[in-house]
């Protein structure tokens, strides 16, 4: 087995992951209605989930429960990787950013705080950047 197919692996069992804990967050509030399980299926092409890997994680999504990190740099680092699963098609609809604000809360964040991290990220993923943030992250350094 080659390193790039070690990484491979590893990276779909991140999106794995991911996608198993967005599950959980859908299926909180009960069953996942049509909107969700549309929702969900577009997230799974996105994260390349085969059918038969769906079809598991939808049936027993508490299999993967959601295990926050510790650590704000990992719980942000897990929003970031999913922001950038989300806007791999350069789109963000209204049922994707209710599934990340729940999967925010998994992970730890205060409703007002998810809120936040959330509307910015938007903001900068879809190029609308604050002329403070465009300044800041010019002059941060690496």
């Amino acid at each position: 087995m080659s390193f790039t197919d070690l990484f491979e692996s590893g990276e779909h069992s991140r999106n794995l992951g991911h996608f198993a804990s967005i599950v959980n967050m859908a299926a909180v509030d009960g069953e996942i209605n049509i909107e969700e399980e549309k929702m969900l299926k577009r997230l799974a092409r996105k994260l390349d989930i085969v059918e038969s890997e769906y079809a598991e994680i939808i049936k027993n999504p508490l299999k993967y429960p959601i295990n926050p990190p510790n650590s704000a740099e990992r719980r942000l680092e897990r929003m970031h990787d999913l922001f950038q699963i989300i806007f791999a098609d350069n789109v963000i609809d209204d049922h994707e950013r209710f599934l990340i604000e729940k999967y925010a809360i998994g992970l730890g964040y205060t409703t007002e705080l998810a809120r936040d991290l959330i509307k910015r990220s938007i903001a900068i993923y879809s190029g609308g950047l604050s002329l403070e943030d465009y300044r800041y992250l010019l002059n941060r350094e690496d």
